[in-house]
């Protein structure tokens, strides 16, 4: 678990600092402006790492599955061969399908005004879609059938894992014992609904429903607000970090 959770951070950490960086340089200058080479690199980079963070959230969801339901079996199941498996897969596969979109994306033909109309200023696929002039037809259907397919297949895994893992959870008979079970795996559920939720709403619709205001507030929360979340949504499951939550909530709660 933590050391999926170790790659988890690291995906977090790359894919929100391939766009913070040029924000921050564009809120604090006046002329805002990116060349190719740094959109093509940074789709590239976004693409693929979140891409891969699916299939690391999915990886995660195994491993709790398998220390829930296959307790007995949990270090056959969880080697570490399978787990490099599932790193390298995920990295395969994101960077496989960025590469995809951005070789299309960029064979578009925009014409008249260049500006992508984005507040945290990153080269989102729906929103350059929306710059072309061109027919995106491709594009489009390739965004949707790729996207959709890893987003559908890991969350598919997922929710057959916890279908699986509630089965387990009712069979114990005790109340501490679904207490701890079920604390296994909240975190995780958490994460995967934010992520999920924000990340199908963005890409997995139709372009007759596009909103550019709403695909706006939905980038920023998968872009920067899940991977300032997760660390914290983690660090929940220790009771070390829990104990110390509680004590600085009764410190501020004792002097005010």
């Amino acid at each position: 678990m933590y050391y999926l959770l170790s790659y988890l951070s690291f995906l977090d950490s790359c894919y929100s600092t391939s766009i913070t960086p040029k924000m921050l340089v564009n809120f604090l200058t006046t002329r805002k402006s990116f060349s190719p080479c740094g959109r093509a690199l940074q789709m590239f980079f976004f693409c693929c790492f979140a891409d891969a963070e699916c299939l690391i959230l999915a990886a995660i969801e195994y491993d709790c599955y398998a220390a829930i339901c296959n307790p007995l079996l949990y270090p056959t199941l969880t080697s570490r061969g399978v787990y490099i498996c599932s790193i390298v897969s995920a990295y395969f596969s994101g960077s496989r399908t960025s590469m995809v979109h951005v070789c299309l994306s960029f064979r578009l033909s925009f014409y008249g005004s260049n500006i992508n109309n984005h507040f945290i200023f990153f080269c989102d696929i729906p929103s350059l879609l929306a710059l072309s002039r061109a027919d995106t037809h491709i594009n489009e259907l390739l965004l949707f059938a790729l996207c959709g397919f890893i987003a559908m297949f890991t969350f598919i895994i997922i929710m057959v894992s916890y279908i699986r893992i509630i089965i387990a959870i009712q069979r114990i008979r005790s109340a501490e014992g679904r207490r701890k079970a079920f604390s296994t795996c909240a975190s995780h559920l958490t994460a995967v609904t934010l992520f999920y939720g924000s990340v199908t709403f963005s890409y997995i619709q139709p372009s007759s429903q596009y909103s550019l205001e709403q695909e706006k507030v939905s980038a920023v929360f998968y872009t920067l607000v899940i991977p300032m979340l997760n660390p914290l949504i983690y660090s929940l499951r220790n009771k070390d970090v829990k104990d110390a939550a509680k004590r600085s909530i009764c410190w501020k709660r004792t002097s005010t």
